[in-house]
């Protein structure tokens, strides 16, 4: 019995220095610069300059269809799955646009790369493309995100926007910083465009 709490301390304690180094990794990862506008109750007003994604469409209707497959093959390019081999950083945050008709997931590229200089992927249904500077509004949430906490937390914006007489336009999108690894310091958030 000594010996199996003994065994279980010492997992436990290797589960939480794998935790925290997981921690630490991720706040070093570059994350898509944004300027915060307003910082107003329960949420932000941003500006995102343009950037450049590695993005794959899907006819997917739910963040579960959506995170596995999208997320594999924009891993794939990012892991070497490109006409040069190349490997490319990861960073933050992963965006997904998930609706009725067809959906989005997207990477942003590392600030090193520009559109042009990007290697080609191997799979075509990667592109590289250029998002639009815009403004929107952002509410930050914890933990895992599914299709009901992203539908919480898309309709707590949307109450907190009309509250404001901020109008928005578009889709309610999710932004993901954290591996599914990843159990403590999670971070999500949702943002939608707003009209200026």
């Amino acid at each position: 019995m000594k010996t199996l709490a003994i065994i279980a301390l010492i997992l436990g304690i290797l589960f939480l220095a794998f935790q925290l180094y997981i921690t630490f990794s991720t706040a070093k990862t570059e994350a898509q610069p944004y300027d915060v506008v307003s910082a107003e109750k329960g949420f932000e007003i941003r500006h995102y300059p343009a950037s450049t994604l590695a993005q794959v469409s899907s006819n997917a209707t739910s963040y579960r269809e959506l995170s596995s497959s999208g997320f594999r093959k924009l891993a794939g390019y990012i892991f070497g799955g490109n006409e040069e081999g190349t490997k490319i950083a990861m960073t933050s945050p992963v965006h997904m646009d998930i609706n009725d008709s067809s959906s989005t997931m997207s990477f942003v590229m590392p600030s090193e790369y520009e559109k042009e200089s990007l290697p080609t992927p191997n799979d075509r249904t990667v592109k590289i493309i250029q998002s639009e500077d815009e403004h929107v509004a952002v509410l930050q949430f914890g933990g895992f995100a599914n299709d009901k906490v992203l539908k919480t937390n898309a309709t707590k914006l949307k109450a907190l926007l009309d509250a404001n007489n901020i109008e928005y336009t578009g889709n309610f999108r999710y932004l993901g910083y954290n591996p599914p690894y990843q159990l403590i310091g999670r971070k999500n958030e949702v943002m939608v465009r707003i009209i200026r």
